[in-house]
This record gives structure tokens, C-alpha cells and sequence, in this order.
């Protein structure tokens, strides 16, 4: 009889454990195929560099000499194991000491008494999508690795690593994607009113985008920042 007892206590510990196993092994799954966003640098400004506006984006040796180069529409941050200096303002801008990595542009016109500048880092695995949201201003992106897809009322449009996409003007209905079959690393960049919520779910767009747009299915949907 003990040696009965001990047997199903085993068979129980080790049925738990297994249970316990596939569950972490289960969420670690689910974390690995959401899109994920997270912020990098931000800042509030009350006034936009007048004309036509551009984002310049540009490296630096080191993070302290691209803050110090850094104007009122700049922002300065570590990515990818570059540092990059993100400045708004007209075409063909420059900065003492950067290198040039692109300029991205002309931005939709945006107008508010307060203006929120940000830069987030968003992707993910294969077939990996956002929700379906909207932002009060523009958006741009740059692509560090993989293939990027935006899905608007307007139609579905892709850009690779290296290159760029303007977004459309403000609370346009979107939903981000990978559209490769390599991970999607890329930098998200913003120019927004900054009295509204940086981003606002769009369900109740998901159906007209969809049947507007119909592309095949993704995986779980994470929610922007």
C-alpha cells in the first residue's frame, strides 16, 4: 500500500509539474508573438519650425555629444547599439557632428496649442500586428530589420530595413504589421497633439478597415503605447 501511495504521489507531483511547464512555456509563446512597442524619447513643445517638416535622422559617436548638439525640436536616444539624434524641421537639415542616416518627409500639417515630439521602437515576430488605432498628428517610420506593413482606409502599404513611410494625417484608422519572414525592428516617430490621448483604439474602424483592406490573418494583437 505504501508503495501504491507513493507512486501516485509521484505521478501527481509530476503531472503538476508538467501542467506548470506548459503554462510558462505557453506564455512565454503568447509574449514572443504579440508586436511590442516601447518608448524611447519624448518631449513637449509649444511651437513647430514653420514651412514643409521633415524628421532628420542622424548618428552620433557618443549620447552625451548628441544631446549637446540636440535644438528645441530634437530628441536623443540609444537604439539598436547606435545613438541617434531625431530632429524636426525643415528639408535638408543638418547637424554638427552627425552623420546623416535619413530624412523623412514632408509630414502631414498638424495643428495644436501644445505638440507632443516621440520616438517609440515597436515589431515583432512574423505575421505579428497592432491593434487597429489612431494618433492626434502624423506618423513616420524607419525600418532597422525586416519588412513593415500599415493597413489604412486608404490601402495597405510596406517598407523594408533601410527605407521609409510617412504615415497619413491625424486619427487616420491604422493597424502596423509584419508583413516578412524575419522579425520587424523598427522606429516609430511622432508629432502629435499633446492635450489628446496619444493613442485611441479604433474598434469600432476594425470592420471597415478590414473589408476596405482584407489581408490574411495575423497573430495576437498587442496595444501601442
Amino acid at each position: 500500500m505504501k508503495l501504491r501511495s507513493l507512486s501516485v504521489r509521484r505521478i501527481g507531483v509530476l503531472m503538476f509539474s508538467l501542467s506548470a511547464f506548459g503554462l510558462m512555456t505557453s506564455a512565454a509563446l503568447s509574449e514572443e508573438s504579440k508586436f511590442f512597442v516601447k518608448p524611447v524619447a519624448e518631449k513637449k513643445i509649444t511651437e513647430l519650425p514653420s514651412g514643409p517638416l521633415y524628421w532628420l535622422l542622424e548618428n552620433f559617436p557618443t549620447l552625451k555629444q548628441a544631446q549637446d548638439a540636440a535644438g528645441p525640436t530634437s530628441l536623443a536616444a540609444e537604439v539598436g547599439g547606435k545613438v541617434w539624434l531625431f530632429t524636426l524641421g525643415p528639408k535638408d537639415g543638418s547637424t554638427a557632428g552627425g552623420t546623416t542616416v535619413v530624412e523623412i518627409g514632408p509630414l502631414p500639417p498638424i495643428s495644436a496649442s501644445e505638440y507632443l515630439l516621440r520616438v517609440n521602437r515597436a515589431g515583432g515576430a512574423p505575421g505579428t500586428k497592432s491593434s487597429v488605432h489612431t494618433h492626434p498628428g502624423s506618423e513616420v517610420f524607419y525600418v532597422l530589420a525586416g519588412k513593415l506593413g500599415q493597413k489604412t482606409p486608404h490601402g495597405v502599404t510596406y517598407t523594408e530595413a533601410g527605407m521609409t513611410m510617412v504615415g497619413h494625417g491625424p486619427d487616420t484608422p491604422m493597424e502596423v504589421f509584419n508583413a516578412g519572414t524575419t522579425d520587424l525592428d523598427e522606429l516609430a516617430i511622432f508629432v502629435v497633439d499633446a492635450n489628446r490621448s496619444h493613442r485611441r483604439p479604433a474598434s469600432t474602424e476594425r470592420q471597415n478597415l478590414a473589408s476596405r483592406c482584407r489581408l490574411p490573418g495575423y497573430r495576437r494583437a498587442a496595444t501601442l503605447t
